[in-house]
């Protein structure tokens, strides 16, 4: 029997097939297996998948690749994530244009209570080190739990990295190639330091190489999975101000330092204040302050104990947002044997708690329950 992951990363590998193709083909034909198994006239029908498309799928070349992929992730003790897996991010896992399959090296616990991206430019000035350091100490303190998730680029990101690892904080570093090598050399040390504490994450095979186009698409993982994006220090133009603009289309918190109107280093953060794609901050304070995280413990249990306040008066609520934490997430069908009622009543409901915030529905008929 050939093992599911030859085909879940052979998704990745078919040529003029990205991840949003991809999750159209998963969402329609049902599994990683079918697609490559499923006869041209069924694929014909998934939006976007024309007869090039059905010709590359057909080729034996994807699944090669794969199979030294996963020969190279085994032999390097490297997790493999999958979109349809349990453990995927769930944070990650609604953007749209999530990677099918993602590898990662290290201990991170990637659905922590709290996550938070640190970006800034290369150039980063004495400010800016001083910024990025009082915040994540200050963090620290009040967020023991906290995840930090950077590119380990020069700057702003490599203090960001150093600083957690300095406070006992998991890291993340998101990188543009594959983990068969380090970018930039000079950072080998931190990474290396970072795997026990955090760890190394790509969407990328070995063998790819840190090409300028592969930096721009990684800025949407470090985006995805954080619950907010803090930009320290950015001149006009910038990584970091992508992968803000990336937060704000996902719909999630972006924070930036303000400088003076002469600081170049400053002009991309005041830009995104100016705009209104940015809340300012000068503290950790403002930080948990317009993310709600002050007085409240991100433990499993207190989180389920402070969000349960608003069902108390609807049992129904209570019962059905309680099964979907638990589940993380659940298809309909699923949750009404689960709830124990009819889906026409259920259906009602999950429209009711989804117009009061309460839950998020998911691409194939599934549903969360949300926790912020």
């Amino acid at each position: 029997m050939t093992d599911k992951r030859i085909y879940q990363i052979g998704l990745t590998m078919i040529t003029g097939v990205g991840d949003v193709l991809a999750r159209h083909l998963l969402e329609t034909i049902g599994d990683a297996e079918a697609v490559f198994t499923e006869k041209p006239r069924i694929l014909e029908k998934v939006p976007g998948i024309g007869r090039k498309h059905i010709a590359e799928i057909k080729r034996p070349q994807a699944l090669l690749l794969a199979e030294e992929e996963l020969a190279f992730v085994e032999k390097n003790q490297i997790d493999l994530y999958f979109l349809g897996d349990k453990e995927y991010p769930f944070r990650l896992r609604e953007c749209p244009d999530a990677p099918i399959v993602f590898y990662l090296k290290g201990k991170a616990d990637l659905n922590v209570g709290r996550v938070l991206s640190i970006v800034g430019t290369r150039r980063s000035t004495h400010n800016g080190k001083e910024w990025t350091e009082k915040l994540i100490e200050d963090l620290a303190i009040a967020c023991p739990d906290l995840l930090v998730v950077s590119g380990l680029a020069y700057g702003i990101d490599i203090n960001a990295h150093r600083e957690a690892l300095k406070n006992k904080l998991s890291t993340i570093a998101v990188l543009a190639h594959g983990l068969d090598r380090i970018y930039p050399s000079a950072h080998r040390n931190t990474a290396i330091e970072m795997i026990e504490r955090g760890g190394l994450l790509t969407d990328y095979p070995h063998g790819t190489l840190p090409d300028k186009p592969h930096f721009v698409k990684r800025n949407r993982i470090v985006a995805g999975l954080a619950d907010a994006t803090v930009v320290v220090e950015s001149a006009e133009k910038g990584g970091s101000l992508i992968t803000a603009d990336i937060a704000f289309s996902y719909g999630r918190d972006v924070l930036a330092f303000p400088g003076r109107a002469s600081d170049i280093q400053s002009k991309g953060c005041n830009a995104l204040i100016r705009q209104n794609k940015a809340a300012l901050i000068t503290s950790a304070d403002d930080l948990m302050s317009l993310l709600c995280w002050e007085n409240t413990q991100m433990d499993p249990m207190t989180m389920k104990e402070n969000y349960a306040i608003p069902f108390l008066e609807n049992a129904a609520y209570e019962k059905i947002w309680t099964i979907l934490y638990e589940q993380k997430e659940i298809h309909i069908n699923q949750l009404a044997l689960e709830a124990d009622m009819p889906v026409y009543q259920l259906s009602a409901l999950l429209l009711e708690m989804e117009m009061n915030n309460l839950i998020k529905p998911l691409p194939g008929g599934l549903y969360k329950a949300l926790v912020r």
